[in-house]
């Protein structure tokens, strides 16, 4: 059995390239969230990282549209499943160069353009589980801001949560490995003797 690996956000240059393909992490600390629009406005507007009212540097940003509701002055999350990383594959490497991140977590991997991203800054691409958008709630203990609320929609905004041991696997290192590249050509090779 695989141990899981416990880490606190931010992540330095040092613990990304440490990680593999395989490595199992639970995470604590704070986490961004960012779906298209968000993707979009980071590389058409160009924000100063100071218009930003999170530090993104050696952050991690989650694909996630998560389910909030406003209660009084504050925000309670209700479920945080993984959007599917390629719908903004267009924009990643450069959100990564121009703003530092040093992990992103989605679900289905990324494009060619992001791990040579990755493994030029030092970034990691992570895995989380789809299905399970109530239990990955239950591990953010705290919406601790949001940003672009009003401009974007609830789910479309970027929201900084705080996680406690939030459950994710390295699927794409800063090394060039790529798990999702090997499960496919498996798949392919498998698919071609089955049909013949």
């Amino acid at each position: 059995m695989v141990e899981a690996r416990r880490m606190t956000i931010p992540l330095s240059d040092e613990d990304v390239r440490d990680l593999k393909v395989g490595d199992m992490l639970l995470l604590s600390g704070q986490i961004m969230t960012g779906r298209d629009k968000v993707h979009k406005f980071l590389v058409d507007e160009k924000p100063d990282k100071a218009e930003i009212p999170f530090k993104l540097d050696g952050g991690i940003l989650y694909h996630c549209g998560p389910v909030i509701v406003k209660e009084g002055d504050s925000y309670k999350l209700i479920a945080a499943g993984p959007t599917t990383s390629m719908r903004v594959e267009m924009y990643e490497a450069d959100v990564i160069s121009r703003y530092g991140l040093k992990g992103i977590i989605g679900k289905g991997g990324m494009g060619e353009k992001t791990l040579g991203a990755l493994r030029e800054c030092g970034c990691v691409y992570l895995h989380t589980m789809s299905g399970a958008a109530v239990y990955l709630a239950d591990r953010i203990k705290r919406v601790v801001q949001g940003w672009k609320i009003e401009e974007f929609g609830e789910p479309e905004a970027m929201w900084l949560l705080e996680v406690e041991d939030f459950p994710v696997i390295v699927t794409m290192d800063a090394h060039g490995g790529n798990l999702h590249k090997g499960i496919e050509k498996r798949s392919l090779e498998r698919l071609t003797q089955i049909l013949k």
